[in-house]
């Protein structure tokens, strides 16, 4: 299995076309707010000797050191404006953030809610969201400046724009010569990296989570990077035939798509890459994107490879009757998960 493992991972690295160069993370914290139970820190940090992310980072008070940390991972959702702040909440939330979190997250800041469970908790804008979104010279200042009376109006005029422009963006990376999923996988990679920098982080104890395209990205940080204890991966597993045959069209992206892949790996044996770390894999009945049967075949074969490594206890599957979410349920047994492997 080590074998395999070292021969695939490295196949899927190599699919990436993008191989940042490692650099220190040259951290620098912009804001300090006290949040109670936790500090919430406004950070930027390098993950490329290029690329600078914006990030929050939330530490426990009082807890004992060093403590375990989760690196939170957000959703695509056509939702651009905005990209860490759905997981975690700050004073000036706009309306429109709140429901988001309503409706796809059980009305829970679920970076928040880990940060009160002892956790240091790291969410990173993704590249195109946030203040990583796209912004044209002439964009009028409530683009720019993103105030918390910005009208849902403006907010869908945003988003629309900035989903039209994906396609774009995608070809020109491609033409480029690397992928915007290299880019995506790699700034979570050197999250971990910065996580590490902290003493008040336990190397030993690090996990990840995340819906929908936090939730492909939470499976390929745990199979890319070892240093992840337990990944939980919401929304967003399948099989490549079925999914393929009727869920294309939003579901591989640009943002998602690693060129040749299918050639020699499916979505199940690229999580299975997790292996010895542990993982849950949650999906829900009713979620559109997904076909089912793909999903059951993702879910039989993931269990099949962690049955015959001989660690099935560090596997669990799990079919909600759903749409596409992670709310207060599915957050319940993934608090669980993480308490008992990280």
């Amino acid at each position: 299995m080590k074998r395999w493992k070292q021969g695939a991972r490295a196949k899927v690295l190599d699919l990436l076309h993008y191989s940042p160069p490692r650099c220190h993370p040259e951290a620098e914290v912009i804001e300090k707010v006290d949040q109670g139970d936790y500090v919430r820190e406004k950070i930027h940090f390098n993950t490329t000797p290029a690329i600078r992310v914006p990030a929050y980072l939330l530490v426990p008070k009082g807890a004992r050191r060093p403590m375990p940390a989760i690196i939170g991972l957000h959703d695509h959702g056509g939702f651009y404006l905005w990209g860490k702040e759905k997981l975690v909440e700050t004073e000036n939330d706009p309306p429109v953030l709140k429901n988001w979190r309503n409706t796809y997250y059980g009305g829970n800041s679920i970076a928040s809610v880990l940060a009160g469970l002892g956790y240091v908790v790291l969410v990173i804008d993704m590249f195109y969201w946030g203040e990583r979104r796209m912004l044209l010279d002439d964009d009028p200042a409530d683009w720019r400046e993103r105030p918390a009376t910005l009208s849902a109006e403006r907010i869908a005029a945003f988003n629309q724009r900035a989903s039209q422009n994906e396609q774009l963006v995608g070809r020109t990376i491609f033409s480029a010569g690397f992928t915007w999923a290299g880019l995506m996988f790699w700034d979570d990679i050197r999250s971990v990296d910065y996580l590490l920098t902290h003493p008040e982080v336990d190397p030993d104890r690090i996990g990840c989570v995340g819906l929908s395209v936090g939730g492909l990205r939470a499976c390929h940080l745990a199979a890319f990077d070892q240093r992840i204890k337990a990944a939980v991966v919401v929304g967003w597993m399948t099989s490549f035939p079925a999914q393929l045959r009727s869920h294309v069209r939003n579901t591989i992206g640009h943002t998602k798509l690693v060129p040749g892949l299918y050639r020699y790996l499916d979505y199940p044996d690229v999580a299975s890459l997790a292996m010895p770390g542990s993982l849950l894999v949650i999906n829900g009945k009713k979620d559109g994107l997904f076909e089912p049967k793909g999903v059951e075949s993702a879910f039989a074969k993931l269990t099949s490879c962690y049955k015959k490594a001989g660690i099935p206890e560090r596997l669990q599957t799990r079919l909600y009757d759903a749409p596409h979410e992670f709310n207060s349920q599915m957050q319940q047994e993934a608090w669980a998960w993480l308490k008992r492997w990280v």
